[in-house]
């Protein structure tokens, strides 16, 4: 049974939107092999977003929370060949301007990844708002892009013996969230 209530919102709610860990997380997919989907996934550890006349999201996903479901590929991306997690133990990303283009959220901003900003659009739908069984008023989104993992130094690979490499540059990136309004 889903807490949202209300149908889809046309606007980003106004206040101040805490982001609610237990029920939001950033999942990832990439094509290994070029054939297969592997898909990873991580809590988001902090975040909130701001409604009204000058919106913004920003979100930060410990790396160290990042699974695939299998211990030896979870092991690889947390070393310095993937996101380096000793030294740069968060992802983050910061809004620089968030619209609505008619029932699309557009979430302009910076990505950080091992330290490097890097801009990024984000799309997607305000899912709608709704007060949960414990009184919380709550709104929920997704966003979705596509970014190529080499801009942030993520180039680790391996060849393929008929050519090509194990892994593709681009990877799938949604976000899902569910924030709770702050008092």
């Amino acid at each position: 049974m889903s807490i949202i209530t209300d149908s889809p919102a046309t606007a980003l709610p106004a206040g101040t939107w805490n982001i609610d860990p237990g029920h939001s997380s950033v999942e990832f997919g990439v094509k290994y092999l070029g054939l297969a989907g592997v898909k990873g996934r991580a809590p988001v550890v902090a975040g909130a977003f701001e409604g009204g006349e000058t919106p913004s999201i920003r979100g930060t996903v410990d790396v160290s929370s990042i699974t695939t479901f299998d211990e030896g590929r979870d092991g690889h991306l947390r070393s310095p060949e993937f996101f380096d997690a000793e030294r740069f133990p968060e992802l983050e990303f910061e809004s620089t301007s968030v619209t609505l283009d008619g029932e699309i959220l557009v979430a302009d901003g910076n990505l950080t990844i091992k330290g490097v900003p890097k801009p990024v659009t984000l799309r997607g739908t305000l899912l709608g708002t709704g007060t949960d069984p414990w009184g919380n008023e709550r709104v929920g989104l997704e966003l979705r892009t596509v970014i190529d993992r080499t801009a942030w130094g993520l180039t680790w690979n391996a060849p393929l013996p008929g050519g090509g490499f194990l892994l593709p540059d681009d990877v799938a990136l949604t976000a899902s969230f569910s924030a709770i309004k702050a008092a």
